[in-house]
């Protein structure tokens, strides 16, 4: 079904702008900072102001690929368990999931208490030495037009399977640090359609943005929306 005639199925419902895909590259920028044990670790983040050094070590390992351990998903919790083979701190850190902060200083505040706890339930653990130390990184996003505009949700329903996924980390993760509501950009473009894709916007924003790949967040976002929205071939 072409664009003219699934404009032609939608007259008479209220109209919203296009929406415009963009994609992204996330470039990783070193900061000159580590910490070899616990209590530097906390020193550190202490210190840390930088927003994109606590954004990039809990989702930078979404758009730039290596090897996750799935169980520690954020960089603080492998290091944890890898390299200060502290499981107790490295399942603390583990359940921390960052679309839970409404603000990157929140997150951090959440870090720097459970460090502090794991140093005042046990001293000699704070000073334990890793066996590699945790190097801090800052992240910095590269944003590319892509010129593609898509006019309906009929139409967005189509496209989602063939997003990149820097097109997905834009839209549906970075998204939330930029929008006032804390949404993803989707949800926002739905919203603005008035109630009519409403079933669909309460489906979206069930989806935990964090604790899946970037792949398995896009079967999971194409398939909801084909499911509300079905396109004929």
């Amino acid at each position: 079904m072409g664009i003219a005639a699934r404009l032609a199925n939608i007259q008479g419902k209220k109209m919203s702008d296009p929406f415009a895909i963009t994609d992204c590259a996330l470039i990783a920028i070193a900061t000159g900072e580590k910490a070899q044990n616990i209590r530097e670790m906390h020193n550190r983040l202490m210190r840390t102001y930088d927003d994109g050094v606590i954004y990039y070590h809990f989702w930078g390992g979404l758009l730039r690929p290596h090897f996750v351990d799935r169980e520690y998903q954020n960089h603080f919790a492998g290091w944890a368990y890898h390299d200060l083979h502290d499981r107790r701190l490295a399942e603390k850190l583990s359940i921390i999931n960052p679309a839970h902060y409404s603000s990157i200083e929140d997150l951090r505040q959440e870090l720097i208490e459970v460090f502090e706890e794991r140093m005042d339930e046990d001293d000699s653990a704070s000073r334990a030495e890793a066996e590699h130390p945790f190097f801090f990184m800052r992240s910095q996003i590269v944003v590319f037009d892509t010129h593609l505009r898509v006019a309906t949700p009929e139409e967005l329903t189509g496209l989602i399977p063939d997003l990149s996924l820097g097109s997905l980390f834009y839209h549906f993760i970075d998204s939330r640090r930029r929008s006032p509501s804390g949404g993803d950009d989707f949800s926002e473009w739905l919203k603005s359609w008035g109630d009519q894709y409403q079933n669909l916007l309460d489906e979206i924003l069930t989806i935990d943005p964090y604790f899946n790949s970037l792949i398995e967040l896009r079967e999971v976002l194409a398939a909801i929306f084909n499911s509300y929205l079905k396109i004929e071939d």
